[in-house]
């Protein structure tokens, strides 16, 4: 069978046996997990043997070729959705397609959703645009460098904006549909101060297996009751960005610069390194639903958004945060604006529009080149249309995060 046939083969398969599988072995190991509490001291049954087709039966060597040959002839989406129907097909099949594929910093490729919270590649930026739509304050992030005509882009984010009595909060979701926070979809969040000066950028897990043990007295504190799983845990501060008062009201662009805690400055250095999580995690239990045993039953604890804690994430032995300061423009005289050099991403004229580079001090031994490098750009090229290209240490959802703080009004900054 020549590669051609067999990825057409995979597409029509989809959602098949593989699938059908696999969504009866999780159905089992939901029901268990609905009924547990968050730190269970018995040891949990080790799961059912599922019957996983012929498809798993295919010798490694034979499959890990396969596998191999599908990711690298799929590069770009919608036709990259083959490799990760690849890692849908059972176990077998799923663990091998994990070890192929590699992270953002690695190949340059966004693949599985976990992509967008590891550190994008250190050379050539992911080039993304976002979409806002007045109407419902709602802003889709896409992969690629504009949209296209069939409308057919690669979604990779949303956010919704919510206006709130003291602060405005960006809720983070990995669907356009759902932006509630006890959604296995939601990614975290962005809030800002009373004035807009300030943003605060929140993750749902920690960055790291060091600042997960921190924070395990947080899970203690619960272990003798059970948590509703209708509400997300926690969030973890991650980020903040901040804008200077412009009190003179002088012309000119915003000033922004944005202090990374879960990043360190060290990660510019030379054998640098950012921490990178390799799958999802949920502090309490995975949730979406309470099972119909679990309603009359037991008592839950509620919580509610504004009662759950917000923990800050500096990352263990790490030094200094990273911080990100944006680039100065210059002033043209023909033009009679201020100017950046957006090499062909950005084409209409905006106080959005802005570059960060890392904001270093000579103790730092921070080579020129690096300095000198654009991690983030985010401008305007149409009405509500706006490109965001990132790189390394940046992650889609941070530079997602700190795009969203130029959407929010900011009078005292202009």
């Amino acid at each position: 069978m020549s590669l051609k046939n067999f990825v057409r083969e995979l597409k029509e398969m989809k959602g098949g046996i593989g699938n059908v599988s696999r969504r009866g072995l999780e159905g089992r190991r939901w029901c268990s997990r609905t009924r547990s509490h968050i730190a269970p001291d018995h040891a949990a049954p080790p799961p059912m043997s599922v019957e996983q087709g012929r498809w798993a039966n295919l010798p490694p060597e034979l499959l890990l070729d396969i596998i191999q040959r599908v990711e690298e002839s799929e590069t770009l989406w919608p036709s990259r959705a083959v490799v990760v129907a690849c890692a849908s097909v059972c176990k077998s099949w799923r663990e091998i397609t994990k070890e192929i594929v590699k992270t953002p910093e690695q190949c340059g490729k966004l693949t599985f959703p976990i992509s967008l919270k590891q550190p994008g590649p250190r050379e050539c930026p992911i080039q993304c645009f976002i979409k806002r739509d007045r109407a419902t304050s709602t802003y889709l992030l896409y992969f690629g460098l504009v949209p296209s005509e069939d409308e057919k882009d690669k979604m990779l984010l949303a956010a919704r904006k919510i206006r709130r009595a003291t602060c405005t909060d960006f809720v983070i979701s990995l669907v356009a549909d759902d932006f509630s926070r006890a959604s296995s979809t939601y990614v975290g969040k962005l809030r800002s101060n009373f004035l807009g000066t300030k943003f605060t950028i929140y993750d749902t897990q920690p960055p790291c297996e060091a600042a997960i043990q921190s924070n395990s007295r947080l899970n203690r504190r619960f272990n003798s009751k059970q948590v509703s799983p209708r509400v997300s845990a926690c969030n973890y501060s991650v980020g903040t960005v901040s804008y200077e008062l412009n009190v003179l009201r002088t012309r000119g662009p915003r000033r922004m610069h944005c202090e990374m805690d879960s990043i360190p400055i060290s990660c510019l250095q030379e054998g640098g390194s950012v921490p990178t999580p390799s799958l999802f995690t949920h502090s309490f239990d995975e949730p979406s639903s309470l099972s119909p045993a679990s309603k009359g039953k037991d008592k839950v604890t509620e919580f509610s958004s504004t009662s759950l804690l917000d923990i800050p994430v500096p990352v263990p032995g790490a030094g200094d945060p990273l911080v990100l300061k944006n680039k100065a423009p210059r002033w043209h005289e023909q033009l009679q604006c201020w100017c950046l050099n957006f090499r062909g991403r950005v084409t209409v004229a905006s106080v959005k529009n802005f570059q960060l580079v890392a904001a270093v001090d000579p103790s730092h031994k921070i080579s020129a080149a690096e300095q000198e490098k654009v991690i983030l750009q985010f401008g305007k090229i149409g009405k509500d249309i706006f490109t965001m290209d990132y790189r390394y240490p940046l992650s889609a959802l941070q530079a997602f995060a700190i795009c969203l703080s130029s959407f929010d009004t900011k009078p005292a900054c202009e």
